[in-house]
């Protein structure tokens, strides 16, 4: 049962089902009958299900705040044993692609940092494929990649989604257009991100998919490049939001610019680690840690620090 609160909690958690489906990488109708099988055993209706949406019952919050209180238990008993056993954990190594060295690095930097205080940190940097790679010959402890993996013999445990936006120097002659759209781009002096990376494959993707022909005046494989070049090309460009900083567009004088056509260029970052990888219980708990604070790394306060 100790299972299915948590599977719970994390519906509520989320509000929607097809949300909690995610974090937890299953589908939605195995979801929904992990819930069904809770209610079954409660004997109790946790939800009032009104279309899409779910709302508790009265027993259903008891249920949620006692999940709650179930989880929070767990994790401070889980990270005792992990501080008796972490004597043995002497060095930690990361594979991250190039896309989370921005952004996902350096947050669980931070927390490996806090739940490994005596452990060292060893991080190696390159493509999603090559991290994947090291992950599967078990030349790193786990990776990040800007990616959903679904392989077979490797955990993905989801974390951040994030999707392209238009970036657009203040002084542009077409910065104060009111609601853009990719027939804007076509002929528009651009600087792109060099080709074979997933980046450039969706945006090539997106501008076949409306017929768009951009100006491409520079393609370079460092995003804080492009964000410097920017004003004084007078181009545009997509980049990811998650990399995006208000510090740095204001230094720049860039602004950033959501077009209806990119929220559908949604990218998962995942956590992946190997079934068989001999992780020992602290790094199996920092894992989980991690996994738990990315919940309340959404892209918002990213592009606000």
């Amino acid at each position: 049962m100790l299972d299915l609160l948590e599977t719970f909690a994390t519906v509520v958690d989320h509000t929607s089902l097809n949300q909690a489906a995610k974090r937890l990488n299953i589908s939605q109708p195995a979801l929904s009958r992990q819930i069904g099988r809770l209610e079954q055993e409660l004997d109790v209706q946790l939800f009032n299900r009104q279309g899409k949406r779910l709302e508790l019952t009265k027993v259903g919050q008891m249920t949620y705040e006692f999940a709650l209180d179930i989880r929070s238990r767990q994790l401070n008993f889980m990270k005792s044993i992990a501080a008796y056993k972490s004597e043995g954990l002497s060095t930690v190594t990361i594979g991250a692609s190039l896309t989370t060295l921005q952004t996902t690095l350096p947050l669980f930097v931070e927390v490996f940092m806090q739940q490994c205080p005596d452990a060292q940190l060893k991080a190696i940097t390159g493509k999603t494929h090559e991290i994947i790679s090291y992950v599967r010959e078990k030349q790193v402890d786990f990776g990040l990649v800007a990616d959903a993996i679904k392989e077979q013999g490797l955990v993905s445990i989801p974390l951040l989604s994030d999707h392209l936006m238009l970036v657009v120097p203040r002084t542009h002659e077409m910065a104060l257009l009111e609601q853009w759209k990719m027939a804007h781009l076509h002929a528009l002096p651009m600087v792109l991100f060099s080709h074979g990376t997933w980046y450039r494959k969706l945006i090539d993707d997106l501008f076949r998919k409306h017929r768009v022909m951009p100006d491409i005046r520079m393609e370079i494989d460092s995003f804080e490049a492009i964000i410097r070049l920017l004003s004084t090309t007078q181009a545009v460009a997509l980049l990811p939001k998650s990399y995006l900083r208000r510090a740095s567009l204001e230094d720049n004088n860039l602004i950033a610019v959501d077009m209806e056509e990119l929220e559908h260029t949604e990218r998962i970052t995942s956590l992946v680690y190997a079934e068989q990888a001999p992780l020992g219980e602290a790094l199996r708990l920092f894992i989980s840690e991690a996994a738990h604070r990315s919940e309340s790394w959404n892209m918002d306060d990213l592009a606000s620090s």
